[in-house]
C-alpha cells in the first residue's frame, strides 16, 4: 500500500515525486514510455527559468534524476483503470494492480491526428507527430509542419535547420503562437506560410508519402504539395481515459480540479497538461505537482486522525 500512487513521468508527475520524497511519503512512479513527457521530444525550451536555453532532452534527465535520488518506486507500466475504494485506490495495469492511500494524474496529452484520407496508412512513412524523433530522416528533403500555435511554429523553425524547405500550413488567417516565434519563422527564408489552408489528403507511393493535398479554407480550392514529411502539430487531446467511470473530466476530457489539485473523489488529483488550464507549459506543471504533493500530504495527515 503506497501513500501516493502517481501516474506519469513528465515534468508535473517528477516534481510531485521530488516533494513527496521530502515529505518523507511511500511513492509509487508509473509512467508507460520514457521519462520526461513532451520535454523529450522538445528540441529547445527557452523558458524554463535559470536556463537560457535547454535541450528537452537534458532537462528531463535532470528532473529525473533528481526525483530518482528520493528512490521512488518507478515501474514502466501503462493504466487501464482506476477504482475508487473507501479509504484506498486500486490503479489497474497492464501488468498488475497497485494500491495506494492517494494517486495523483499527471499523464498529460497526446498529439492530435489530423483525421484525413490516408493518414494512418502513411504513419510512420512520413507522417510523424515528433519533429526532433524523425527531423534527421528527412535532411535536405520538403517537408510540411501543420498548425499555427507555438508547438508547431517551434517544430517549423527546428525542422528548417534540417530539412530545404518547409511548408507551414495555417488554417487560419492569424497565427495563435507567442509574437517573437511568428517573427522568428515569417524571417527564414526557406519556411513558406499557406495562411487558411488545411490539410485534405496524404498523398504516396506505397512505400512512403510523396505529397500534401491541401484546401482553401475559403473557396474549397485543392492544391498538392510535393513533400517528404507531414508533421501534423495541432492541438492536443488528454490521456485520462482510465478515470473516465471517476466523473471528474470536462467535456473534452481534461481533469477537473481545485486550487489545492484535489478533484471531486476523495484522495486522487491531477496535475499538469492532463488539468482544465489556461497555461500549459513546462513550468506550470511543476508548479501543479509541487502544490499537489504538499495538499496530498495534508489530506493524509488529516486522514490518519
Amino acid at each position: 500500500m503506497y501513500d501516493l500512487l502517481i501516474i506519469g513521468a513528465g515534468p508535473a508527475g517528477l516534481s510531485a515525486t521530488i516533494y513527496a520524497g521530502r515529505l518523507g511519503l511511500k511513492t509509487c512512479l508509473i509512467e508507460k514510455g520514457v521519462p520526461g513527457g513532451k520535454m523529450m521530444v522538445t528540441a529547445e525550451i527557452e523558458n524554463w527559468p535559470g536556463d537560457t536555453h535547454i535541450s528537452g532532452f537534458d532537462l528531463s534527465n535532470r528532473m529525473f534524476e533528481h526525483a530518482s535520488s528520493y528512490q521512488p518506486d518507478y515501474h514502466m507500466d501503462e493504466v487501464k483503470e482506476i477504482i475508487h475504494q473507501e479509504h484506498y485506490q486500486e490503479v489497474i495495469c497492464e501488468s498488475q494492480t497497485y494500491q495506494a492511500k492517494t494517486v495523483l494524474i499527471a499523464s498529460g496529452t497526446m498529439e492530435r491526428k489530423m483525421n484525413i484520407e490516408n493518414e494512418e496508412r502513411y504513419t510512420g512513412m512520413g507522417v510523424s507527430y515528433c519533429a526532433v524523433c524523425d527531423g534527421p530522416f528527412f535532411k535536405n528533403e520538403t517537408v510540411c509542419v501543420i498548425g499555427g500555435g507555438n508547438s508547431a511554429l517551434e517544430e517549423a523553425l527546428y525542422l528548417s535547420t534540417l530539412a530545404s524547405h518547409v511548408h507551414l500550413i495555417v488554417r487560419r488567417d492569424v497565427f495563435r503562437a507567442d509574437a517573437l516565434l511568428v517573427n522568428r519563422v515569417k524571417e527564414k527564408e526557406n519556411i513558406e506560410i499557406h495562411l487558411q489552408k488545411k490539410p485534405y489528403r496524404v498523398e504516396g507511393d506505397e512505400n512512403s508519402v510523396t505529397g500534401l493535398t491541401i484546401q482553401d479554407s475559403q473557396t474549397g480550392a485543392l492544391t498538392c504539395l510535393e513533400t517528404q514529411g507531414i508533421f501534423p502539430f495541432i492541438g492536443l487531446d488528454p490521456i485520462t481515459g482510465f478515470a473516465k467511470q471517476l466523473n471528474i473530466l470536462d467535456k473534452q476530457g481534461y481533469l477537473v480540479t481545485h486550487e489545492d489539485m484535489s478533484t471531486d473523489v476523495p484522495g486522487i488529483y491531477g496535475a499538469g497538461d492532463v488539468r482544465s488550464k489556461v497555461l500549459r507549459q513546462v513550468v506550470t506543471a511543476s508548479n501543479d505537482g509541487a502544490i499537489a504533493a504538499q495538499s496530498i500530504a495534508k489530506y493524509l495527515e488529516e486522514q490518519a486522525k
